[in-house]
């Protein structure tokens, strides 16, 4: 599923490049690299929703939350404690956990619906018509050899 959107979105970026001339924010930074899902949610995966949810969203909740009187974000609340502890998985391991975890969840709340919709037929039916067009387009030595 990444690899789709990232070619998407990389082709729309050259093609915004080339006729507008001026760069696009990127969507994603290196999501299969992320060590948490505060790493991979809040700083790798589909960075122009967390620029908007972040202000609009997120810091009005935690502002109105925080106050004196109130009860304390729960996300600043487990990050002190974690950060006070000391206490931090290796890279090593808490990179694969958060890919693990990312990739079960997405399994089990994204695609039952999508197979559900036929997306996965219409997704294939479109590639199939997707390389017959490139293999019209390319030269007749360059077909055999596909």
């Amino acid at each position: 599923m990444y690899l789709g959107i990232e070619h998407v979105l990389a082709i729309s970026a050259a093609l915004v490049r080339t006729i507008f001339g001026f760069e696009i924010e990127p969507q994603f930074n290196e999501p299969y690299l992320s060590t948490s899902l505060q790493d991979f949610w809040g700083r790798r995966w589909n960075l122009m929703v967390t620029s908007i949810l972040c202000p609009t969203v997120y810091d009005l909740v935690c502002g109105t939350c925080c106050h004196p009187g109130h009860f304390p974000c729960v996300r600043v609340v487990v990050k002190k404690a974690m950060i006070r502890s000391g206490w931090r998985l290796h890279r090593a391991v808490s990179g694969p956990l958060t890919l693990a975890f990312v990739a079960v969840t997405g399994n089990w709340l994204f695609f039952p619906q999508l197979v559900r919709n036929g997306v996965d037929r219409k997704a294939i039916r479109e590639y199939a018509i997707l390389v017959d067009f490139l293999r019209s387009k390319l030269p007749v030595h360059l077909v055999k050899s596909l």
